[in-house]
Order: structure tokens, then sequence, then C-alpha cells
């Protein structure tokens, strides 16, 4: 069956909740593009879907795909290509990598029930964050950016990113939750849902607090809630493939089902 904008897999799918949301999605047929207008920085907000996987010789025309879709814009200094290609995977990415862009793997997850990780924290309480605790987050979201990232255009992004969240809160289409040590907040993520799907969203643990438990007992709470108040039977949750944070999942009831894969470059100088 040919991909199109109705038959993503599950990871696509539930990423393409956000993307409504605040984006807009167009169907070309060999791909879609996915826009972010109110948030030019957002690598993954900014991108093309291919239903093709990469093929040798094929970056002059993404390239000039992506050209083309986004050329009017120069707050958009990236290039982002996924593909949702089950049968073949990952294709040919040696062009890509020469070319210094990022590959990534990642693998989705899903669960329709979850278990109390081994590594609980009996500390932390976890609760839905209140609305005077946004700038609290958004702080700490900052805080955990990889260092590969520039501080300012990173901020920007993340800036921009929370506020969608937050509005997304207010509209009624998910939670964003806090795992607390007393009154530090120590990690933080978001739960959206669109019919009985739920997906999770940036999930961060404070620098400060790794290897404590923290990551585990705050997915274990949050699907809790998630499955027991916010009308989700299925929740989804997408990490890299070679991060620890999937182990930490699986240890909480989640089930990787499928790969996904993208490829992203960015001008490390511009500070937007």
């Amino acid at each position: 069956m040919k991909k199109n904008i109705h038959n993503l897999s599950l990871g696509f799918r539930t990423e393409m909740i956000f993307h409504r949301f605040d984006g807009i999605i167009v169907d070309r047929g060999d791909y879609l593009v996915v826009k972010t207008p109110s948030n030019p920085g957002y690598m993954f907000g900014n991108l093309i879907l291919f239903f093709d996987a990469p093929r040798n010789g094929c970056l002059d025309e993404w390239k000039a795909v992506f050209q083309r879709e986004f050329g009017e814009n120069a707050d958009i200094k990236h290039f982002t290509f996924l593909w949702d290609d089950p049968s073949i995977g990952a294709g040919e990415i040696k062009e890509l990598k020469a070319a210094g862009f990022k590959v990534d793997f990642s693998v989705v997850l899903k669960a329709n029930a979850v278990q109390t990780p081994r590594k609980y924290n009996h500390e932390i309480k976890v609760r839905p964050i209140g609305r005077g605790e946004w700038h609290e987050v958004t702080e700490m979201q900052i805080l955990s950016k990889s260092s590969e990232f520039e501080e300012t255009s990173y901020r920007t992004f993340k800036e921009r990113q929370m506020a969608r969240y937050r509005t997304m809160t207010e509209k009624g289409l998910g939670l964003w939750f806090g795992a607390f040590l007393g009154n530090r907040l120590v990690g933080d993520l978001g739960v959206y849902r669109e019919g009985h799907l739920g997906r999770f969203q940036s999930v961060e643990t404070h620098p400060d607090f790794r290897r404590q438990g923290v990551c585990g007992t705050l997915v274990y709470e949050s699907s809790i809630y998630a499955l027991n108040h916010m009308g989700i039977e299925e929740l989804v949750m997408v990490a890299d493939e070679d991060y620890h944070a999937a182990k930490i999942y699986e240890s909480v009831g989640f089930s990787p089902v499928a790969k996904e894969y993208s490829a992203f470059w960015w001008d490390k100088n511009y500070r937007g």
C-alpha cells in the first residue's frame, strides 16, 4: 500500500497531533510538507516527510524540494528530512552523512497499560503543573538542551514550543506534568491526545537529578493519570534508538513497535 497522509505509521501519525494544531500540512503525493510558521527555528516542525527511503544520489533532489517549499522564509536555517518507508527502513544514508547531516534512528514504543519501574523513586511527587509554573518548566527544558545547539537560537525555539504546549493544554488537548522533589522541579513532560491515542512530548530530567529514578517515575505516574483521567487508551512514545531512555520506557511497560528515521542539518553559526 502506498503511503499517504491517511496511513502514516504510528509514530508519525501521532506527531501530526501537534502539526495539525498550529502548523500547515500539505500532501504533495510523494511527500508531506509540514510548516510551523510561528516557530521557524523548530527543525522538526518545518520539514519534509518523504514516503520513500533515501537512495544514492537523492540528496540534491531532496534539498531542492526543501528549498522550493521553505526558501521564502529567511529564518529557516536548516534542512529536515523524515521518511516513512517500513518496507525498506533506513535506506541509503551514506550520502546524507557525508554531507554533514545528522541521521537519527528512533524507536516508537506504545503501551495500553503500565507497570511500576524497578527504579521507582518514592520521594518524587508527579502532578499536572499549575498555570504559574510554565516559566519554570520552560527554563528546565532549556537547561536540559544538548551542548550541540547554540544557546540563543535554542532558547527562542524552546520558548515558542512551550507556548504551543501551554495553548494546547488550555484548550483541553493534554497536560504538562512535573516531577517534584519537595518544592524542586526535577523532571517534566507533556501528554497530548487525539481520540484514544496519547503522545508524550519532551521528557526531560534536571541534569543534577539524573540516575535517581526521576524519568521512570515521571513516565509511570503520568501514564497512570493519562489512562485513568484523560480518555486515552493507547500511549505512544518516540525515543532515540541508542539513548538509554528507551530502556527506561520499556521498564515502565512500553513495547517497541516500529522505527523512524530522520536526517537534519542546521547552520550552527546562526543566532536566531
